[in-house]
């Protein structure tokens, strides 16, 4: 069990999806987190990101370090910039897991195509505006267009980003201790957490 928590995840965004899956890995006993983002603070993310009044102004990435440092003594480094083909391989290639949690088409898919080129297992976590949420390995994820409205800033997307941050928790634990690769479904309609069907 200890091996598992000494492996190296970098996580792509730390909005809604991104800093509540940090947290949750952080409090699991994960040490060696890397969170890449190029956003601020704002007043409108506290409603559902893990950031106080405190941190409105400051890089996300920078906030959710110090906050995970506070909260359960994990060391999560911090990368303030935004990840492009031409400059993420440099973070993906050392990490053993990478986790997409981007809202943009454009960061997804130089996450995605980056993991595929250096060959680097990857996760991608998303929800849409209509209750819904997906947590889906490289191999299976086509990568959306960009939504007019960002369903990570209505407030009704809290409990299924945590529930999602939940699920993907789970789905990571298990990927490094038995290899598994499991593609999940998530709806709040009927709090039901499917296979995704291929």
């Amino acid at each position: 069990m200890n091996n598992l928590f000494e492996k190296k995840i970098l996580i792509c965004g730390a909005g809604t999806l991104g800093g509540n899956l940090a947290e949750n890995l952080g409090r699991t006993g994960f040490k060696k987190l890397i969170v890449i983002d190029q956003d601020i603070v704002e007043e409108k993310n506290l409603v559902n990101q893990p950031y106080f009044r405190f941190d409105v102004g400051q890089p996300k990435v920078k906030a959710l370090s110090r906050n995970l440092f506070q909260a359960s003594g994990t060391e999560a480094a911090g990368v303030h910039q935004t990840l492009t083909e031409g400059n993420g391989e440099k973070w993906i290639q050392s990490a053993d897991l990478v986790i997409d949690a981007f809202d943009r088409h454009a960061a997804r898919k130089a996450v995605k195509s980056l993991c595929e080129k250096l060959n680097i297992p990857c996760l991608h976590l998303g929800i849409s505006p209509y209750q819904y949420g997906e947590v889906i390995w490289n191999e299976f994820y086509s990568v959306p267009p960009d939504l007019e409205e960002d369903p990570c800033e209505q407030t009704f997307s809290r409990s299924l980003a945590l529930f999602a941050a939940a699920v993907s928790t789970e789905i990571i634990k298990r990927y490094f201790q038995q290899g598994e690769k499991e593609n999940r479904t998530i709806t709040l309609k009927d709090f039901a957490v499917l296979p995704l069907l291929k």
